[in-house]
């Protein structure tokens, strides 16, 4: 995944190449479907999460999620049976199709090009898992059905996308948890800069379930009630759902086809440190920015915006915040957290802060971190959370952040095509 640099355990993506551009985008999530209701929901700083429906939360202190109600996967889908896919296969689906009706693909021509999908996850077909666990518990391993144990696979999540799509290129599912969606989008962007590849379909997908919110629970890190990144009050996550897809091509051949583009993914770095299973190394993730920052050809004096990873936990936010000044020093950009209206994707996490730093981009405005009462001051001062709803500006490059237990860390960089 790109050549190696900075310190161990570290790359960013490796030679001249390409220019890469994002031309459509497609959304699964809880506050809407589509870029444009996906948009224009987080814009306003509109919550999405609400009590549990999909499982019986009933003995949770906690019970409230991020969960996509009324998912009809057979209004978008054209070429798969939803019936014969997990829930994480159905989000990336329906995602991709979305996605590339967004970009103005021509379907036969897609299938006939050297495309393919690389899609992140964390739990997988976590509720097919759950299913058969529940079935074996009741009635023994004999009443396992064969035809939900042929979704169980997480590699599913990204056949489902090559068969909807009748994609004949890679179909690679990229399980590094909360990183996922930018380790898949920095193999796409390889894929297609070095010209392996005409197009990519790069993304994520992560279903609510039972074991993630127990998970979750057990470390303490679920908030009661809503998510508050970056607030002196904040409790910690929401588990959340969702599916996220970008079609990336090259510049060239996009403007070629009368294509507009959203932004331009400038390069990526990632790295892990694998210092402690769950808790964030602040020297780590500042590595991670640089490598990223050399890799897309920036300094961080011209970075005009971070999509957090902000999960509103104590730690992460702190550390996200600590790292950052390791790299930016006095000057912190405005850094915003989607967490805080959507919840916690998982596997989708990155790769729908991808989509509204295109958004930002292309549109000219900062996505907001909803909830926020008060700023933690522990933080230090000059972090601009952006509170409460976006804020019009003009940014110009745009840096997206993703880190995942085990110090699985992955940074994107995106940066506005200009007209």
């Amino acid at each position: 995944m790109g050549a190696s640099g900075g310190a161990p355990g570290g790359a960013s993506g490796g030679g001249a190449g390409a220019r890469v551009a994002v031309t459509g985008i497609g959304v699964v999530s809880s506050v809407g479907v589509g870029v444009a209701a996906f948009s224009a929901a987080i814009r306003g700083g509109r919550t999405g999460t609400s009590p549990i429906s999909s499982f019986d939360a009933g003995g949770f202190p906690v019970t409230m999620a991020g969960e996509v109600r009324g998912f009809a996967p057979g209004e978008w889908l054209e070429n798969i049976n939803a019936r014969d896919w997990g829930r994480s296969a159905q989000f990336a689906a329906v995602a991709a199709r979305l996605a590339v009706r967004d970009a103005g693909l021509d379907p036969d021509a897609l299938s006939r090009a050297e495309a393919g999908s690389v899609m992140g996850t964390t739990g997988g077909e976590s509720t097919v898992l759950q299913e058969l666990v529940e079935s074996a518990l009741d009635d023994g391993l004999k009443s396992l059905e064969p035809d939900l144990i042929a979704q169980l696979p997480a590699s599913q999540i990204a056949n489902a996308v090559n068969s909807e799509l009748l994609l004949t290129g890679e179909a690679q599912t990229v399980p590094t948890a909360c990183s996922a969606s930018n380790f898949a989008l920095g193999y796409a962007y390889d894929l297609v800069r070095g010209g392996e590849a005409d197009i990519m379909i790069a993304g994520g997908a992560d279903a609510v379930n039972r074991a993630t919110h127990a998970g979750f629970y057990q470390l303490g890190a679920l908030s009661p009630d809503v998510c508050r990144p970056f607030d002196a009050e904040r409790e910690g996550i929401l588990t959340a759902e969702g599916g996220v897809a970008l079609v990336l091509e090259p510049l060239e051949a996009a403007l070629a086809r009368g294509a507009r583009p959203y932004a331009e993914l400038l390069g990526y770095g990632v790295n892990c440190d694998a210092k402690h299973m769950v808790n964030p190394d602040a020297a780590s993730i500042a590595e991670c920015m640089r490598l990223a920052q050399r890799d897309a050809g920036v300094g961080p004096e011209e970075i005009d915006y971070i999509c957090a990873h902000g999960t509103g936990t104590p730690t992460n936010d702190a550390t996200e915040i600590a790292a950052a000044r390791q790299v930016f020093g006095d000057r912190l950009p405005p850094i915003s957290s989607i967490k805080s209206m959507i919840g916690h994707t998982m596997g989708a996490a990155s790769g729908l802060g991808a989509v509204m730093c295109c958004k930002a981009l292309q549109e000219g405005f900062l996505p907001p971190t909803a909830n926020v009462r008060a700023v933690d001051p522990q933080l230090g001062p000059g972090v601009d959370c952006v509170p409460g709803t976006a804020r019009a500006a003009s940014p110009r490059v745009a840096q997206n952040h993703g880190f995942a237990f085990g110090g699985n860390n992955a940074i994107t960089i995106f940066g506005k095509v200009a007209e």
